[in-house]
């Protein structure tokens, strides 16, 4: 059914692969069913394959085919070649703020999509935001997704990654609060936001910081860049509003912002508006340390499964089979 062509990942084994019939190239992950039973990550796993078999957008990375074999599972995805924005960060691009509206348009488009859908994403962050070869954003990693189902109103679990998560997580898990909605992934646009503009996260917040101590940090004075337009400015000040409430947290709310009001949503839709930053076309956009940490962990290549499993298939046959029965060679 697919042609592997090579390997390209940061977290997951991911390969390039073709479609026989139609020619057409996706990225294909696959998954070791032993480590995330291990890791206590199948229920996520399979979470994660039911949320993106019913979503269909222009700003997701959307899930084309899913199968698995006696080891793996396996997600076949859009092909994006420009890179997650972790990646052009880390190359020192700093992206000016006519760059971060469209990002900020085009993956509020996609927010709009899944509150539609009663979906928080939970883990917006650069790392989960890929480009495509011109440069459009599409959001991807679902894997600590919820779906808000049977009328229930509030997501209430301690999800996603700290720097990005929203003061009322935190607040939930203090139990102040009877949980949290789709705001948290607006805060985390805003979040984003900032950091692509800046270099930096607005605030010091790292995974090993305590949650007590998180708490204290996003009550701090934020600093905003003097360079920023005021109009820019005010659009990531309502994103980082501590009150949920009162930030933004709709496609309609962002619409109205001073530095939105002259983007054409429709056009961006049908992505004719075009990128600022268009990632180079010359080379992979990943970084080639984690290409080699793949290859040395990955001891068992894909393209040498089929076989190795046709033995293993072969070898239980004739160990299940009556002594009487077994053909002489």
């Amino acid at each position: 059914m697919f042609r592997e062509f090579f390997l390209e990942s940061r977290s997951n084994a991911v390969c390039i692969v073709q479609k026989k019939d139609t020619g057409q190239m996706y990225a294909m992950k696959y998954m070791s069913k032993a480590v995330c039973f291990e890791r206590d990550a199948l229920r996520n796993v399979l979470r994660e394959i039911e949320i993106l078999t019913q979503l269909d957008h222009p700003f997701l990375v959307n899930l084309w085919f899913s199968f698995h074999d006696e080891e793996d599972m396996f997600l076949v995805q859009d092909l994006l070649l420009g890179g997650d924005l972790r990646y052009h960060l880390m190359q020192n691009v700093m992206f000016p703020p006519e760059a971060v509206r469209l990002y900020v348009a085009e993956l509020g488009l996609a927010l709009d999509y899944l509150q539609q859908k009663h979906i928080i994403h939970r883990d917006i962050k650069p790392d989960n935001i890929l480009l495509d070869e011109e440069g459009h954003a599409h959001l991807t990693d679902f894997n600590v997704a919820t779906r808000l189902e049977d009328g229930k109103q509030y997501a209430c679990a301690l999800s996603g990654t700290k720097p990005y998560m929203a003061p009322e997580i935190f607040c939930c898990y203090a139990e102040e609060i009877p949980g949290y909605c789709y705001s948290v992934d607006w805060w985390s646009l805003g979040v984003v936001a900032y950091e692509l503009c800046s270099g930096r996260r607005p605030y010091e917040i790292h995974s090993h910081t305590p949650n007590k101590d998180i708490r204290q940090i996003l009550k701090a004075a934020l600093e905003w860049p003097p360079a920023w337009p005021a109009e820019f400015t005010m659009l990531v000040q309502q994103l980082l509003h501590l009150d949920a409430l009162q930030r933004i947290t709709t496609l309609e709310s962002l619409k109205t912002q001073p530095y939105m009001m002259e983007m054409n949503f429709e056009d961006i839709m049908e992505k004719k508006v075009a990128p600022v930053f268009v990632p180079p076309k010359g080379h992979l956009n990943c970084d080639p340390t984690f290409e080699l940490e793949e290859m040395i962990v990955e001891s068992r290549p894909l393209h040498k499964k089929k076989k190795r499993l046709a033995k293993q298939r072969s070898l239980r046959e004739l160990q299940t089979t009556p002594l009487g029965d077994q053909k002489k060679i």
